[in-house]
């Protein structure tokens, strides 16, 4: 998969930002395909080993989430369910399913671009990945490229609604 070969490291921030923009690219690729536009990738060592996009309608699975869909390709890349030393980057707060496979795979770090004010489990609505009753937490970093991802799903849904769909 691919690396962030820059000339030198990158901060915590600009890597953040930089792998953001790549989740972001593949929000582009779900819109492109009619479905919900979010993208999330899981970054290991400074490279990508899995990198999805919503895929509900086109799978006919309601739990064909990015994020599902990331760690299972994770799981496989590395040939463990243990997702340690990963980050999972993705556009969209996860809902409650996401937030509790990233638990379950052990992911130390979650980045999240828009937050979801009807279905977000990580700070919204619920806080399931910082729950101290659980045997396992995750670091939350928010609002990277809050903006844009914001909007991409904003835009769809606009035009699904004018377009009477949806």
């Amino acid at each position: 998969m691919e690396s962030n070969s820059s000339n030198g490291p990158l901060s915590d921030f600009d890597a953040d930002v930089y792998w953001m923009g790549r989740a972001l690219e593949m929000a582009f690729e779900a819109a492109t395909a009619d479905e919900v536009p979010v993208g999330a990738l899981i970054v290991r060592e400074g490279s990508i080993i899995a990198a999805a996009n919503n895929q509900r309608e086109m799978l006919k699975d309601p739990t064909a989430h990015a994020e599902m869909i990331a760690i299972t390709q994770a799981a496989s890349a590395i040939n463990d369910w243990r997702l340690e030393e990963t980050t999972l980057y993705v556009t969209l707060e996860p809902c409650v399913m996401c937030a509790g496979a990233i638990l379950q795979s052990r992911i130390p770090r979650l980045v999240f671009g828009a937050m979801d004010p009807k279905g977000g489990a990580v700070t919204s609505l619920y806080q399931v990945l910082s729950d101290p009753r659980l045997n396992h937490q995750t670091s939350i970093t928010s609002g990277v490229l809050a903006e844009p991802c914001g909007k991409i799903l904003t835009e769809f849904f606009a035009s699904k609604r004018a377009l009477g769909k949806k």
